[in-house]
Order: C-alpha cells, then structure tokens, then sequence
C-alpha cells in the first residue's frame, strides 16, 4: 500500500475525541474573516499533494489578505488557518468527517451535505464550515479572505488525516 492511503488509514484508526472550533462570524485571537472586497493584498497559494507553496507568509497586524487556493494533485486538501493546539483539535475532527464517510481522501461526499462540521456546533451533526478553513478538491480553485490581527505561532496547515503530519504546514508571520 503507497505511504499517503497509509497514513490516511492509520490516522482513522486513531482516537477520535472532539473539541470545538469557533463558530462562522466568530472573530479569533488572530484575526477574522472579511470581505474580498476589504483585502489589500492578494496571496496565490498552491495546495499540491503534501505542500503548500509558498511554504511561508509574512503578513502586517490589520492587513486584509485575499487567499487566492489553487489545488494540484489528487487528493482533497485544506487550508485552515490556526496555532499548534487549534490544528490538533481540528484533525480530530477530520478524522470524525473521514470515518462518517463524509471525505476521502480524493474528495467530499456532496450528498452528505446535511452534515455539520463541528460536532458541538449543532447537536452532533458535521459540516466544514469554520471561518478560517476550506476544503479544496482536486482541480478547484477557492478564496478565503482574512483580516490578521497580532499573534504568534500561527500556522496555516491541512488537518486531513496524516497531511499535517507528513508536513503539511507553513508559518504565518504577523509584524506590526
């Protein structure tokens, strides 16, 4: 079996507790979503299979970044925005979202849609609908807009199964 289905399949068997994320229009210590409208800059990044590129951002306190994610390669990718603890508890998660059948490693099961991501958000339904995170499919090309207030640590980063672990990655940098 290749090293990717792998690790995708030793990550479900993992533990899978759940810890909540923020929920849509929640503002977090590092920012919140905006407009595409508001953004000041634009950021193309790719999400190949196990990689981002680029590998890191450097961003200014208050600045409004419009994401612009392109996905090359096959499998399903994410790109969620977050420190180290937030990743942890968000792969937990994904591996609920991979288990219910809701995503392989390809792709969403569109006919799940019903389904709500964080698992405290609506009584024990899943969606991926956080504000900091998208799900990107092979061959699609998806935004996300963020206005970046002060922080360290943090990390944009695909939570999907073993992803994160196999460097799936990159550092944020927030300068005044």
């Amino acid at each position: 079996m290749p090293m990717l289905p792998r690790l995708f399949a030793a990550a479900v068997l993992l533990g899978v507790s759940v810890s909540s994320q923020a929920s849509p229009g929640e503002q977090f210590a590092f920012g919140q979503a905006a407009d595409a409208a508001q953004a000041t800059r634009t950021v193309d990044v790719t999400l190949g299979d196990i990689y981002f590129e680029p590998k890191s951002l450097d961003v200014k306190k208050g600045e409004t970044v419009r994401f612009v994610l392109v996905k090359k390669g096959r499998l399903l990718h994410e790109f969620n925005l977050g420190d180290a603890a937030m990743h942890a508890a968000h792969q937990q998660e994904m591996l609920k979202m991979v288990a219910s059948g809701m995503l392989t490693p390809t792709g969403m099961k569109h006919d799940m849609a019903g389904m709500d991501h964080g698992m405290s958000h609506a009584e024990g339904a899943m969606k991926h609908d956080d504000p900091n995170s998208v799900l990107v499919e092979p061959g699609e090309t998806t935004e996300l807009t963020w206005t970046f207030n002060d922080a360290t640590g943090l990390e944009f980063a695909c939570n999907l199964p073993g992803h994160y672990q196999a460097g799936m990655v990159g550092k944020v940098a927030i300068s005044q």
